[in-house]
């Protein structure tokens, strides 16, 4: 893996200065802030930044990932407010620019990228305390992805929205991330980023393993779990979908459920 100094002077760094107040609006940036020992610094969070739970409760909230209060942020005066291209609108990101508020929007669409984005962080926020995590994850990065290449990749299907089903391409992290993790995205081929799957296309893709959020409720997958996948698991939304140090724990525990030999959940 390519070590700090080996991209700096390629990226573009979003502020010339050390920012110390900081809103994040992307649920997963919020937890790698505190993740990299840089919670202190923020002001201001979604209703959707829950981890770390025991620290998020006294960051105040400026609404949703979808509609934040964009006057309540430009009142807090924060010298960096960092996004997600995938969670966040770019109304809203324009809007703050436009009010002259320094933004970061970030949007890694693979894992190799997303540790980029852990050094970039600490890079701009000047703080390395957390060096050792991140090199500890690269190397968890090394081993899942070496791991991979020396078996036949497992056909999996996740479904991501009950509307007409809704499941996402190879342009995206989660196809990344289930790819580092020894899976093959069965519509990895579709036109669309996030695109519309009937019944009978999962069929006919023969996915060899379903994880089926747990923002899904058991009975929005139940005519899912009648077709024949031969293992099915529900799994935490944010190991496929959080770029950031929560990318770890998907490495950790993604491999175990996608070439695993037990079956259900």
């Amino acid at each position: 893996m390519s070590e700090q100094h080996s991209f700096q002077q390629r990226i573009e760094l979003p502020v010339e200065f050390v920012p110390q107040r900081v809103v994040s609006l992307a649920p997963s940036i919020t937890e790698t802030l505190f993740d990299l020992d840089l919670g202190e610094r923020l002001i201001a969070r979604t209703n959707y930044c829950v981890r770390p739970a025991d620290k998020v409760q006294s960051i105040p909230s400026v609404g949703g990932t979808q509609n934040p209060d964009i006057q309540a942020i430009v009142q807090l005066q924060p010298e960096l407010v960092i996004l997600s291209d995938v969670e966040n609108r770019r109304e809203d990101a324009d809007a703050l620019k436009s009010s002259g508020i320094p933004i970061w929007v970030t949007g890694p669409r693979t894992v190799f990228d997303t540790l980029n984005l852990l050094w970039t962080i600490m890079h701009v926020f000047d703080h390395a305390a957390m060096v050792p995590r991140v090199r500890e994850i690269e190397r968890a990065y090394d081993y899942t992805w070496g791991a991979a290449q020396l078996q036949e990749p497992v056909r999996v299907l996740v479904p991501m929205w009950q509307d007409g089903w809704i499941t996402f391409n190879a342009q995206t992290y989660a196809h990344d991330i289930l790819r580092t993790c020894g899976g093959y995205n069965v519509f990895a081929e579709r036109e669309q980023t996030y695109a519309r799957i009937t019944l009978e296309e999962v069929v006919a893709t023969h996915p060899e393993v379903m994880l089926f959020p747990d923002t899904l409720a058991e009975q929005q997958v139940e005519s899912l779990r009648g077709l024949d996948i031969p293992r099915v698991y529900r799994v935490d939304s944010s190991l496929i979908t959080w770029p950031g140090t929560r990318t770890g724990y998907a490495l950790r525990d993604l491999p175990s459920l996608l070439v695993g030999e037990s079956q259900g959940e």
